[in-house]
């Protein structure tokens, strides 16, 4: 699927008084600039511990206003998104919690789901409600620059409340990913991680371990690697130029479902190289006609293009 090159009409009145965006990376900025084109919040405050971050932000103009510290930035919010890697949460959260103000929502954008909950839900006070989520778009690029306010049209966003969540902030989360332009799924915490390592965290997993193969193997330079690359090597490329802080968090805090799926697929392999080695044509036909049918299946279903690039687009670097 292509990227749409529009949003919806703005919303008629903002869903939240006062949005924070905690962390301004690829997701935290097109967060950012989303939220403003779409009138989802009267006023939104972001905030990064990085000075030059913080800085580039303001040159941006991403934010209604941006906070000079954490405090700060969310003593008056309605919604406080949490958009930084997922071993820091407990962290941040532990922070934040004293100048919370009651009735406030918590969020995320982390690709991991019951570690977020255990890591920030014990520091929350009583009178602030964590509703975790994760919307399942992304691209390979990062920082303030990369985010553009299409990034999460069209594509999934999956929201994991815990057990007797407040039913109304669950909705009011819904709903704000619904007016950035998502496509919204309930699960639980559990459930997605499972969903997600098979899905997402096996793949980068592979990619990376590959490239890493693939440039440290003697009998081929590393110039032959980059001047050969196939589009099968440069899709896996592009997947492991994703952000390492950020995946080695995911892999370190979502390790028991990974580690699972990572026995199947091993198993799976394995099977696979036997069908090489003894040479079963058909067996190996049978097979690749399968993955065929589930990447086709994506695609009728919206979720990616079949163009050769993918659909990415470069990366707006400001709001008009």
């Amino acid at each position: 699927m292509t990227m749409p090159d529009q949003l919806g009409p703005k919303l008629g009145a903002p869903l939240f008084g006062e949005i924070c965006i905690l962390g301004l990376g690829l997701i935290g900025s097109s967060l950012a600039r989303v939220i403003r084109l779409q009138n989802i919040a009267s006023s939104l405050i972001c905030y990064d511990s990085d000075a030059a971050v913080q800085n580039r932000v303001a040159e941006l103009g991403l934010g209604s206003r941006v906070a000079s510290n954490l405090a700060e930035a969310v003593a008056k919010a309605d919604l406080v998104v949490l958009c930084v890697p997922v071993g820091a949460n407990a962290e941040l959260a532990q922070a934040m919690a004293p100048h919370l103000k009651a009735g406030a929502i918590i969020s995320d954008v982390g690709s991991v789901k019951s570690s977020v909950v255990s890591a920030i839900l014990p520091h929350l006070p009583p009178n602030v409600i964590l509703v975790p989520a994760h919307p399942v778009a992304g691209t390979e690029y990062s920082g303030p620059d990369a985010g553009f306010a299409t990034l999460f049209a069209e594509r999934w966003c999956i929201v994991t409340p815990p057990p007797d969540t407040d039913q109304m902030a669950v909705d009011k989360v819904v709903n704000f990913w619904a007016a950035c332009g998502s496509n919204v799924e309930i699960m639980t915490p559990q459930h997605h991680d499972q969903v997600l390592a098979i899905t997402s965290h096996i793949p980068h997993l592979i990619a990376y371990n590959i490239v890493d193969t693939a440039a440290q193997l003697e009998q081929v330079t590393q110039s032959e690697v980059i001047k050969f690359s196939a589009g099968g090597f440069r899709d896996f490329t592009r997947i492991a130029a994703s952000d390492p802080t950020m995946w080695r968090d995911v892999f370190l805090n979502n390790r028991e479902a990974v580690l699972e799926m990572l026995g199947r697929f091993n198993e799976d392999l394995t099977a696979l190289q036997r069908m090489i080695r003894f040479g079963d044509g058909e067996g190996l036909f049978a097979l690749f006609s399968r993955t065929r049918a589930i990447r086709r299946s994506i695609i009728a279903v919206g979720q990616e293009t079949a163009a050769p690039d993918f659909g990415r687009r470069q990366p707006e670097t400001k709001i008009d």
